[in-house]
């Protein structure tokens, strides 16, 4: 994109977005860690871990709205 820093030629956005990171990120590691449990399990895997994951995936596609 030629950009150095993120969302550079909208600083309003990167505003908005930054300010949301501290509400997403709490999410992406449990995510991580839902899914190394998931991995782990592999077939035998527990409804709850899919569920789980299922609900970060919703909590960080909201979280992040129209600029992720």
């Amino acid at each position: 994109t030629g950009q150095t820093e993120f969302l550079a030629d909208t600083p309003l956005l990167q505003r908005s977005v930054r300010k949301r990171f501290p509400y997403i990120d709490p999410l992406n590691h449990l995510q991580v860690e839902l899914l190394q449990r998931l991995r782990a399990a592999g077939p035998e895997a527990d409804e709850r871990l899919r569920r789980g994951i299922h609900l970060t995936i919703n909590g960080i596609a909201a979280g992040l709205r129209n600029s992720g």
